[in-house]
């Protein structure tokens, strides 16, 4: 699942037209290079929670093969396409769910809940990107056997950082590294199903971050999956610009599909 509802009103002047899930990177939408990432993993099945704009997404893939494919047109006659292969992602399954303009982030859960299928289920924001290990991830939630897992992430730094000599020498110099110290949810949840009977209930317009996932902390369900790796929300245009920056690059790190 993937909350894709929200006004993303901190990048309005890019998101006036469109959704902030489908601000592109590399020319492709964030919301594609989350669902990518997924599916390096074997993931192909989404429920996306729709709000804000969200007939933008639902022509995105409506006409994905069109967006993706190299196509034949006969003008006039009118004859379909012609479509030339087959885009690699022709096995997702994506469920368009329409959750409210409006709706706070658990409302949107429980809206799509219904949609989810198996004991587990993952979710994630639609603007932010990790090389978190997904697998590893699953297999830690599995492990602990609790109800809801977490990814903790150290926020990237606002400014540069330079370590010095004693007599005032730079030796090293990082433009913005990530904080050492605390860490934050980086989105990236695993949730057993019994989450939304327990702690979402469907016709409840709650915040996940505050009820649900306090409940779940008060009540020994929530774990949290360190990461040290990787992530970057896209709030700003200066991240917006950055992920593209590294894309364009060749050093996306979230990057594990060829």
């Amino acid at each position: 699942m993937i909350l894709c509802g929200g006004l993303g009103s901190r990048l309005h002047e890019e998101t006036e037209f469109r959704p902030k899930p489908m601000l592109e990177i590399g020319g492709r939408p964030i919301l594609w290079h989350i669902m990518k990432l997924y599916a390096s993993f074997g993931w192909t099945r989404f429920v996306l929670c729709l709000g804000y704009k969200g007939q933008v997404i639902r022509e995105f893939f409506l006409n994905y093969r069109s967006h993706q494919s190299d196509m034949t047109l006969t003008l006039g006659d009118g004859k379909p396409p012609v479509y030339h292969g087959n885009p690699p992602e022709e096995n997702w399954e994506v469920t368009l769910v329409e959750t409210g303009l409006n709706t706070q982030t658990g409302g949107r859960v429980g809206r799509g809940g219904s949609y989810l299928q198996e004991e587990t289920f993952c979710l994630t924001y639609g603007d932010g990107l990790g090389d978190i290990d997904l697998a590893a991830l699953l297999a830690f939630h599995r492990r602990h056997g609790k109800t809801a897992t977490v990814t903790g992430v150290r926020p990237p730094g606002r400014f540069g950082e330079m370590e010095m000599s004693a007599d005032g020498r730079v030796v090293q110099f990082n433009e913005k590294p990530q904080t050492t110290q605390g860490m934050i949810n980086g989105g990236f949840f695993v949730f057993n199903r019994r989450f939304l009977t327990d702690y979402i209930r469907p016709d409840a317009d709650l915040v996940l971050e505050r009820e649900p996932l306090q409940r779940l902390a008060q009540d020994g369900e929530l774990m949290v999956y360190p990461h040290t790796g990787f992530w970057q929300p896209m709030d700003t245009y200066r991240e917006y610009k950055l992920l593209n920056d590294l894309w364009d690059s060749g050093r996306a790190p979230w990057k594990r599909w060829r």
